[in-house]
């Protein structure tokens, strides 16, 4: 095909994609609760969660969030810690460290009013440029594309585009196409209706081509590339690393350890430890601990190896029962964290990273008695951490 029919083909199909798929949405569009008002700060939430997370997973913790939050004010006056905990489990944190920070400024900044305009919007801690567009245009109905990963597999599949979309001159393409085909005015259903489209219909795996409305528009479709598109980048090492934890327990509960706020998990708590390599993990715990806690521990035994992922990364991560033997009381390291005895009973207000949850649901499954406290010698329950 020559460059003219290309580019005649492009404008015909955009002529014709918006009424099609605004007629669809009209029919298909997903009931989603942040649809009933368009509030901003409810758009604003739900884009932030649904990012790397599944529609319904993202959905439950919308809901549970505004019981607990359910106005700007009440993210910007809670603690860093209550906001981590409501988190738990959504991964990405950052995106909870920077909501918080964000709403503290629109309440500081903007009398507690999220902002429509795109332009404000990007002024805000943690809110670039897909986010702004998402409430600007879902929430004020102004004339900005929103690109996301459904999107770029639309658009990708519609013209053809025979290079990887997710960063770069493929990227650049699918925006400028994207702005280019936006019908004014009709920005808030448009997007919306990408984005369903994209996540109800045309699906990274599982192809829906011959009950499409829109496949007759659809360029790699004719070309029999729907498969192949959007093209697949390279994918990056996955790097295994092996951590140790320990799991000091006395009288004044469990010994944890809070993550330096500009790290990964910053802000959130788990037992002390670190990487180790081939002296093996009881081996290398008591140094990690003693520069970590000014403890001096010793190793009991090993209580379970959880294995959790994130990024490009494969931990392994060893948890061992270590009994304080000396030492000094605990502090903050050299490895700048900060330590405290927790007790038993208020383990439940912390927030932890997945691969400590998954040895507190193991040692409150296969172990109990390291969760009771002096006074429960006899094995009586303990309360659940979840």
């Amino acid at each position: 095909m020559g460059l003219n029919s290309r580019a005649s083909h492009s404008e015909d199909s955009g002529q014709q994609l918006a009424p099609r798929l605004l007629q669809w949405f009209a029919s298909h569009g997903r009931p989603l609760p942040w649809r009933k008002t368009y509030d901003p700060y409810q758009v604003w939430l739900s884009e932030v969660m649904l990012q790397q997370t599944q529609m319904e997973r993202g959905v439950a913790y919308f809901r549970r969030w505004l019981e607990r939050f359910p106005n700007v004010e009440a993210v910007a006056a809670a603690s860093r810690e209550e906001i981590l905990k409501a988190w738990e489990g959504l991964g990405y944190y950052a995106r909870a460290r920077n909501l918080h920070q964000a709403a503290q400024c629109i309440v500081r900044d903007h009398q507690g009013l999220v902002p429509r305009s795109y332009e404000t919007l990007r002024s805000l801690p943690g809110i670039g440029p897909y986010t702004a567009a998402a409430i600007a245009s879902i929430a004020g109905n102004e004339d900005v594309a929103a690109v996301d990963a459904n999107v770029l597999r639309v658009y990708a599949r519609l013209f053809d585009i025979d290079r990887p979309v997710g960063s770069g001159p493929g990227r650049r393409q699918v925006e400028e196409l994207a702005a280019r085909l936006l019908p004014p005015g009709r920005a808030r259903l448009y997007n919306q209706a990408l984005m369903d489209f994209g996540g109800l219909v045309c699906l990274p795996r599982l192809l829906r081509c011959a009950s499409c409305p829109l496949s007759s528009l659809c360029r790699a479709a004719r070309a029999g590339t729907v498969a192949q598109r959007p093209l697949a980048k390279v994918k990056k090492k996955l790097v295994c690393l092996q951590r140790a934890a320990a799991v000091i327990v006395g009288p004044g509960g469990l010994v944890l350890c809070q993550r330096p706020a500009g790290e990964l998990w910053g802000g959130m708590w788990e037992f002390p430890g670190g990487k180790y390599g081939e002296e093996g993990a009881a081996e290398a715990l008591p140094s990690l601990i003693r520069r970590q806690t000014g403890l001096v521990v010793r190793v009991e035994r090993e209580i379970v190896t959880v294995v959790h992922h994130y990024t490009h990364h494969r931990v392994q991560l060893t948890a061992l029962l270590c009994a304080v033997v000396g030492g000094e009381a605990l502090r903050g390291g050299e490895m700048g964290t900060a330590s405290r005895w927790v007790p038993r009973n208020e383990l439940h207000r912390y927030a932890f990273p997945a691969g400590t949850r998954k040895i507190l649901a193991h040692i409150e499954a296969v172990c109990p008695e390291l969760l009771l406290g002096p006074q429960d010698a006899a094995g009586c329950g303990c309360p659940s951490l979840f």
